[in-house]
């Protein structure tokens, strides 16, 4: 393995070691692990803070290709049930990783790219909701999926406010799951 993907894997590591304390994730401690010299991480990657976005990428990567699999694979569901677990696994995971997820998402808005993750959510649940509603056109189907993933975003991001808002405590995992059938059901109109 290369100086470059041994700080990857260090970082990775890291991550999933420190859960929502990312802060606490030091250039010396990412190095040691990785067992290269300080000033690799410059070097490879401009700053820790860039390194850390990468690896969150990588993680979430892994994440979305297991939406897919399921997504694929899970006949004996309809599209609406496939739709509705999907939902309710990627908002299980925001909320159980929210360190990382925060920063996905707000990289994605901030710097967005062509492959980002926010992108590749979207193309893992365009199929699904193109299977619940067939008679829908190309465009609306896009249309549609966009705003559900924008919609699970802001429900991880703001989740606070929309609890107020709407007087249902979304950080409780049942909350969400109804919170996020009713959300299908708008936007699928069914």
């Amino acid at each position: 393995m290369d100086n470059k993907e041994a700080l990857i894997q260090a970082t990775i590591t890291l991550i999933e070691e420190k859960g929502e304390h990312l802060d606490e994730i030091t250039v010396r401690e990412i190095c040691k692990n990785a067992g290269v010299g300080l000033g690799l991480v410059n070097y490879h990657f401009g700053s820790k803070d860039r390194l850390v976005e990468l690896c969150v990428e990588r993680i979430i990567n892994g994440i979305v290709e297991r939406f897919q699999n399921i997504q694929e694979n899970g006949s004996e569901f309809t599209p609406f049930e496939k739709l509705e677990y999907l939902g309710n696994m990627t908002l299980d995971f925001l909320f159980e990783h929210s360190a990382v997820s925060r920063i996905s998402i707000l990289t994605d808005m901030q710097t967005p790219k062509t492959n980002d993750n926010t992108y590749r959510t979207y193309a893992a649940y365009l199929p699904l909701v193109a299977a619940c509603r067939p008679d829908w056109d190309r465009l609306t189907i896009k249309r549609k999926t966009f705003c559900l993933i924008t919609i699970m975003q802001q429900t991880f991001l703001r989740h606070k406010t929309i609890s107020k808002m709407l007087d249902i405590d979304l950080s409780q995992k049942d909350n969400r799951r109804k919170f996020h059938t009713k959300i299908l059901h708008d936007i699928l109109e069914v």
